[in-house]
């Protein structure tokens, strides 16, 4: 049977507001000894706090399971009104500096070489225009030293490939990538398309090293492509650069070597349905706290991505 709930129709103007972000930290930790070891704190005194916005709220808003603890009825619409409220607070100075015109500082940005979106280049040019004092940093690197600098706090943002999810990182599709195998115009193959990849295994390949992802990677060791190499890139541009040349045959993404493919300098080997394909994301360090500059040009891509067909 449900509890009865008992209104307070004083409740905003007498509740400890510090009590309501420790509820939201016990439903977060999972439970009461969860949450008090995380915090450092007693479990009577953890307890007691509930007790006491319990009664403010009028109304049992966690009750104990077998795995810990679980949300009533009422604790899920106070948690939902709480996460709601607490991402107000946060948000607060990003729209203040916005109002009084005030927006300075650094957005940096780590991302794969070759990356091609234009909601992605939009949006830096929207920033820049309404906000001229914020700088822009872009580095690249391969796409686990992507990962890896954003979870050490060294890039607030980034876009690249992931094979998992890190729990310190959120996900935004921007695009799918498709990678193709090129070979130069020189080449015996030009003009021809290869149905059995295994039918390559003796070709000399040219690699991107660390900048390859994983699903190239697999595909490459399941039909022994590239055990012979005669070129290394680990920028997809120079990579590019050596394939148009001749050094070898190689996997490029489809949108990095259009225009060579259009000038003839290169010809794609895979019948296009077969193809590789792999999503590519808009990552951005999992935290209650965000620079402005970062914060402005994370939530306008996500407009933008969104809004899009």
């Amino acid at each position: 049977m449900t509890d009865p709930i008992r209104i307070n129709p004083n409740f905003a103007a007498h509740v400890d507001w510090n009590l309501l972000r420790l509820f939201v930290d016990i439903v977060k930790a999972g439970g009461i000894g969860a949450a008090a070891r995380r915090l450092n704190r007693q479990q009577p005194t953890i307890s007691a706090a509930l007790k006491r916005l319990e009664d403010h709220a009028g109304a049992r808003l966690l009750s104990r399971s077998a795995s810990g603890v679980e949300l009533t009825t009422a604790g899920r619409a106070l948690f939902l009104i709480c996460e709601d409220m607490f991402e107000a607070a946060r948000m607060a100075p990003h729209q203040i500096a916005q109002a009084v015109k005030q927006v300075e500082g650094l957005a940096r940005i780590q991302v794969v070489s070759s990356i091609i979106s234009p909601e992605f280049d939009e949006t830096i040019a929207s920033i820049h225009r309404r906000h001229p004092s914020i700088r822009i940093e872009i580095r690249v690197s391969p796409w686990r030293e992507v990962l890896d600098a954003m979870e050490r706090g060294e890039a607030e943002l980034g876009v690249g490939y992931d094979s998992g999810v890190r729990s310190a990182l959120t996900y935004e599709p921007l695009f799918t990538e498709t990678q193709q195998l090129y070979c130069a115009r020189t080449h015996p193959l030009f003009g021809y398309k290869v149905a059995k990849l295994g039918d390559l295994r003796e070709e000399g390949f040219v690699l991107t090293g660390e900048d390859e992802v994983e699903t190239m990677t697999r595909l490459r060791q399941r039909y022994q492509l590239g055990t012979v190499v005669n070129g290394l890139a680990e920028d997809i541009h120079e990579a590019l650069r050596l394939i148009t040349l001749g050094v070898g045959i190689g996997f490029l993404p489809v949108m990095a070597a259009g225009e060579a493919v259009r000038q003839r300098l290169l010809w794609p080997l895979l019948p296009d349905d077969t193809a590789p394909s792999y999503e590519m994301y808009l990552l951005a360090r999992h935290t209650p706290s965000r620079d402005t500059a970062a914060q402005l040009f994370l939530d306008e891509i996500i407009r933008r991505l969104r809004a899009a067909p």
